[in-house]
């Protein structure tokens, strides 16, 4: 996921404008990191099953 998509989606969320930009950044860092993780293992799991 990239920086762009994450920010649509985490623009949707009121908080999300609450934030201060540097807490705003840290989040969208976490966001994608976390999104990328679990689409890594999903893809695994998926190459498993074949």
């Amino acid at each position: 996921m990239t920086s762009q998509e994450a920010i649509g989606i985490l623009m949707l969320s009121p908080f999300y404008f609450k934030m201060s930009p540097v807490d705003r950044k840290k989040l969208v860092q976490e966001y994608c990191d976390f999104f990328n993780t679990i689409a890594v293992r999903q893809n695994d799991s998926d190459n498993n099953k074949k």
